[in-house]
């Protein structure tokens, strides 16, 4: 019965992990240009998100990652010259998109990202499918809207 009961626990995890990878397989990402520096954008990113009144979870510096382990892993291709993504949620919004839908789990925690390629500074976060989760969609274009703007 035991065995029973995690082979089911087990196929309802791969079920949901399965269905959000096909739901993110046709995610894209929309992006902002910045026109300053790669430190002035971070710092505008930290401070919509503070000033929204959310805490960040994690700073990740993704960039930095990819530039150090990139001998490692037999590469030499530069992907960005910096990239730092920031992990936050919102309590309210969180509540309301898993009450839709459980399976918005997988989206959480909710990230905005920015990037340096060639010189050039961008803002970036996800596409989120139809229905509720658009909705924090809209909070993270907001923050990265204000970052732009201040």
């Amino acid at each position: 019965m035991k065995k029973s009961a995690s082979l089911k626990i087990l196929g309802a995890a791969l079920g949901l992990a399965l269905g959000a990878s096909v739901a993110q397989a046709g995610e894209a990402a929309k992006t902002y240009a910045f026109d300053g520096a790669f430190e002035d954008a971070t710092f505008g990113i930290e401070s919509a998100i503070v000033d929204k009144g959310l805490v960040i979870d994690y700073v990740s510096h993704t960039g930095d990652m990819l530039n150090r382990t990139a001998k490692d892993v037999g590469s030499s291709k530069p992907i960005f010259e910096k990239a730092d993504i920031f992990l936050f949620c919102s309590a309210v919004l969180s509540r309301k998109v898993m009450e839709a839908d459980p399976a918005n789990i997988a989206y959480c925690p909710y990230k905005v990202f920015v990037t340096k390629r060639d010189g050039k500074v961008e803002i970036g976060h996800p596409v989120y499918p139809e229905g509720p989760m658009k909705e924090v969609e809209a909070l993270l274009a907001e923050i990265a809207n204000k970052a732009i703007s201040e």
